[in-house]
C-alpha cells in the first residue's frame, strides 16, 4: 500500500466551494481501481491550504488513475479552485 499526499492551495474565499466540490469528486476517486481510502483535511493556521490523503494498493494504481477519465472528471470539478501548483508525493510505512 502507498499513501498519496497532495498539497492543495485553494484561492482565498473559495474554500467552502472547494470542499463541496472535492466531496462530490470523492465518489469518482473512491470508485477507481486500487483506491482504498481518501480524506481531505484543512489547515488551521492556513485555512486556504488543504491536504488530500489517499491510500492506494500500489503506486501503479494511482498512476493508472491519473490517466483515466475519472481523473479528468475529478480535475474538472476541483482544478479551477487552485491558487498555485499542487504538490503530490507518495509515502510508505517504514
Amino acid at each position: 500500500m502507498i499513501t498519496e499526499i497532495a498539497d492543495l492551495p485553494v484561492a482565498p474565499g473559495r474554500e467552502d466551494e472547494f470542499a463541496a466540490a472535492y466531496a462530490e469528486g470523492t465518489k469518482i476517486l473512491r470508485a477507481a481501481p486500487g483506491c482504498l481510502a481518501s480524506r481531505l483535511i484543512r489547515g488551521v493556521e492556513s485555512p486556504s491550504r488543504f491536504i488530500a490523503i489517499v491510500e492506494w494498493e500500489s503506486k501503479d494504481h494511482h498512476t493508472s488513475y491519473m490517466e483515466s477519465d475519472g481523473f479528468r472528471q475529478f480535475g474538472a470539478l476541483i482544478g479551477h479552485f487552485f491558487s498555485g501548483p499542487v504538490t503530490v508525493e507518495h509515502f510508505t510505512e517504514s
